[in-house]
């Protein structure tokens, strides 16, 4: 794994051993960001099951100022640090280890609002519309913030609804990602 784009471009990135993570492929990484090219300029970016850190530290390498990478394994946030380290810029990102609801809970006491989300639970999980429930209740969304969302095929994605809109939404292999926007009006 390597950020593939950015002032970041060509860093070599440590990944999780084991199965407890889900790495996403370069392929759907570079996908990903191919549809979020309009979107990263500046802002904050959450990525509430970061795994290796991978989205986060792609999105500050294309542009956004700041990511909050939350994990609740403690092998995941190591891996997480190190791979923060190899930006050398550590000041651009945050590092939680709690489970998703409490790291929303934290992030909301401190007021924090994002313009970027990436949710990629578990599959098995399927925590995606009640991530998305509760990044509103905690006001945690700038207004026009993009969530995107990684899935597998068999997923119950949530529809749109007054806060989201689907704008965007393409499958490669058993893989599902879903771009929604918010609104607050």
């Amino acid at each position: 794994m390597r950020v593939v784009s950015g002032r970041f471009r060509g860093t070599r990135l440590e990944a999780v051993a084991g199965d407890k993570t889900r790495p996403t492929t370069d392929k759907v990484k570079e996908a990903m960001f191919s549809m979020l090219m309009p979107y990263l300029d500046d802002g904050d970016v959450l990525d509430l099951y970061a795994g290796t850190g991978g989205l986060g530290i792609e999105a500050v390498s294309r542009g956004m100022n700041h990511a909050t990478l939350v994990d609740r394994q403690f092998q995941a946030i190591k891996i997480i640090q190190n791979n923060v380290e190899k930006t050398h810029a550590k000041e651009a990102f945050t590092v939680l280890k709690s489970p998703a609801q409490d790291a929303l809970q934290k992030l909301a006491v401190e007021n924090k609002k994002f313009e970027l989300v990436f949710l990629d639970p578990p599959y098995a999980k399927e925590t995606i519309a009640t991530d998305m429930h509760d990044l509103v209740n905690h006001h945690l969304l700038a207004d026009g913030a993009i969530i995107l969302a990684e899935s597998n095929d068999v997923a119950n994605l949530p529809l749109e609804d007054q806060s989201f809109k689907m704008i965007r939404q393409k499958q490669y292999g058993i893989t599902v990602v879903t771009i929604y926007q918010y609104s607050s009006f």
